[in-house]
């Protein structure tokens, strides 16, 4: 019964929020609240509830501070230069922007935190993505997948996590992963060009003004507009006009007024994309009273320094955030009125993404508090034919996928890995196998619902999470089998 019950609500909650039937907020708390009711656990949904808000609350902090550390950092111009060479890259080709994206992602996550990597990830890529009229999905869904692939690092979580269960050495893990993660890196990149490719066909190549490379501070975005976000310009329009010659079919046309590259009218943009001509080019201003030139070296030795702390462990990364916020916000802006009005730019992002954790935590708590996770991870391994037994590190790969997009890398490396290994010991099958093969489904399990750092991406990308869920899990699940595959093919798994 419980099995059913879990399976139910997972699949109630997918539906009601890719249908924008409920928003994911309320999605979160309402159903797993009627299904614990289903359950005949409802008198108990308060302990259930708590005791998962007193899980993600470590979760909430670290994002909450997380969000105006980094905020801070894009206010005071220390991405500008990332946006820099971005922008020299991308020369407002769709396909440069979208791989550029997959490798700015993959770039960022070597410090091993999502929410770090989208954070830099979209305030860099934004802007060129409205200014081009692409489709934000395409954004946050590379992005995910290339950190999901770049979350199995050592210092990442799930590695350690697989170790610590199977009581193995991190780096023999890891290390002979490397083939196979790196042909799944691969893969993404490949995917972010046949991606870019179809936006190219959709909008057609904006041809930026003459110059543009040398000022492309222009297009610098933060998470919170501040004082000073900057008026479309006149060249902006004037270059989306110039592509009308030159442009593939469906090219943009200029929005005279906002100053946008917007696609023309039947392009066929998808939703999350059909608006981006709404709002208009919006970056910060390259002479923003927020920008802090002669703090720079400060500001980059900090950050350097915090993630440094993070990978090292030196304190909880709660903790790394608060003090950095902190520090941050004091040297940057050591006038007070200076500082709540940094705080208050950003207050949005920061209302968002932590009241989101903590709505998941019901998600969560009711999975867990039930038993229905247990029930589920249960049955699906006793589904598991016994002539299966000597291919088990092959069926470890393939349930990746569905169950760490439906539980927390928690559940699943501490309570579903150890079931499998011992399976496959059975049929010798080493456990190292079986950890490798656990680490193949992290693309996917960056856009599960469970996951806090998507609302991150989400939340700053202007996405609905129903919009980015439907267009992100294909792709993020063929990136896995294709590390599967590749692991299975140099002999690994």
């Amino acid at each position: 019964m419980l099995t059913f019950l879990g399976f139910a609500m997972i699949a109630t909650f997918l539906v009601l929020i890719m249908l924008k039937k409920m928003s994911p907020i309320a999605a979160l708390v309402l159903i797993p609240a009627l299904f614990c009711v289903f359950a005949g656990k409802g008198a108990h949904l308060g302990d259930y509830v708590i005791d998962g808000v007193g899980k993600l609350a470590p979760t909430a902090a670290m994002l909450m501070f997380a969000i105006v550390y980094f905020g801070v950092m894009i206010d005071v111009g220390l991405f500008d230069p990332i946006v820099k060479g971005i922008l020299r890259f991308c020369k407002a080709d769709p396909v440069r922007v979208v791989v550029g994206t997959a490798v700015l992602a993959a770039i960022v996550s070597l410090d091993g935190d999502g929410s770090t990597t989208f954070m830099i990830t979209v305030s860099a890529m934004y802007p060129l993505y409205k200014r081009l009229g692409l489709s934000l999905v395409v954004m946050t869904g590379v992005a995910a997948t290339a950190n999901g692939v770049m979350n199995t690092l050592p210092w990442g979580g799930p590695t350690a996590r697989a170790a610590t269960a199977l009581k193995l050495d991190a780096a023999d893990i890891f290390v002979p992963m490397i083939p196979a993660l790196a042909v799944g890196l691969l893969s993404v990149f490949v995917l972010a060009y046949v991606l870019g490719l179809r936006e190219r066909r959709r909008v057609g190549t904006l041809v930026l003004p003459s110059g543009a490379d040398e000022e492309p501070e222009l297009v610098t975005v933060g998470t919170g507009a501040g004082d000073g976000t900057a008026a479309a310009t006149a060249t902006a329009a004037a270059a989306a006009a110039a592509t009308g010659a030159g442009a593939a079919a469906g090219s943009g046309s200029a929005e005279g007024a906002a100053g946008t590259a917007v696609p023309a009218a039947g392009s066929g943009a998808q939703a999350s994309g059909e608006d981006a001509g709404e709002e208009g080019f919006q970056g910060l201003d390259p002479q923003r009273a927020t920008l802090r030139p002669r703090l720079y070296w400060f500001n980059a030795g900090l950050t350097v320094a915090l993630l440094t702390a993070m990978i090292m462990e030196l304190l909880p990364i709660p903790v790394l955030f608060l003090l950095g916020a902190a520090l941050a916000l004091t040297v940057n802006f050591p006038h007070m009125p200076d500082q709540k009005a940094r705080i208050a730019a950003h207050a949005d992002n920061v209302l968002n993404v932590a009241g989101m954790v903590f709505a998941a935590a019901v998600f969560t708590g009711v999975l867990t508090g039930t038993g229905m996770v247990k029930h589920m991870a249960d049955w699906l391994v006793g589904a598991i034919p016994e002539g299966m037994g000597p291919h088990m590190a092959l069926v470890t790969g393939l349930l990746s996928l569905p169950l760490t997009y439906f539980m927390s890398n928690d559940g699943f490396y501490f309570g579903v890995l150890p079931v499998l290994a011992e399976a496959g010991a059975a049929h010798g099958v080493s456990p190292l196998e079986i950890a490798r093969a656990s680490l193949v489904g992290q693309a996917l399990h960056m856009s599960s619902p469970l996951v806090p750092a998507v609302y991150v991406l989400v939340g700053m990308a202007k996405v609905e999470f129903g919009d980015h869920t439907r267009f992100t899990v294909k792709w993020a699940a063929l990136t896995c089998l294709v590390v599967l595959a590749a692991g299975m093919v140099f002999g690994i798994i």
